[in-house]
């Protein structure tokens, strides 16, 4: 599944979604941000059970404001268009599949 990119726009209504929706909000300056692009690319490419999109924060800064964003990337996970997960940082594929299988039951 392709990842999408979201803006003020358009978040509200991406991410009332039956599927999870993880929201990875990044910068194009933050090196941990390009290192989480390929893990993302394959879990999009993997999963159907979830989508992914991605709001810089540069470009959004009223939605990475309303969800209190201080340090990148940060990882929101909404079902229902509820916020039920956030995750900070870096990390390997193991584990934000599990950040995501956590919340996904």
């Amino acid at each position: 599944m392709e990842i999408r990119n979201l803006t003020n726009a358009d978040f509200d209504e991406v991410i009332k979604n039956e599927k999870l929706v993880l929201v990875d909000f990044w910068a194009a300056w933050c090196g941990p941000c390009k290192s989480m692009a390929p893990v993302l690319d394959k879990i999009a490419s993997e999963r159907d059970d979830i989508s992914i999109c991605k709001v810089n924060v540069d470009e959004e800064s009223d939605l990475a404001a309303r969800f209190k964003v201080r340090s990148i990337p940060y990882f929101a996970l909404f079902k229902d268009g509820e916020l039920v997960g956030q995750n900070l940082g870096a990390q390997p594929e193991s584990s934000m599949i599990k950040f995501i299988d956590e919340h996904s039951k």
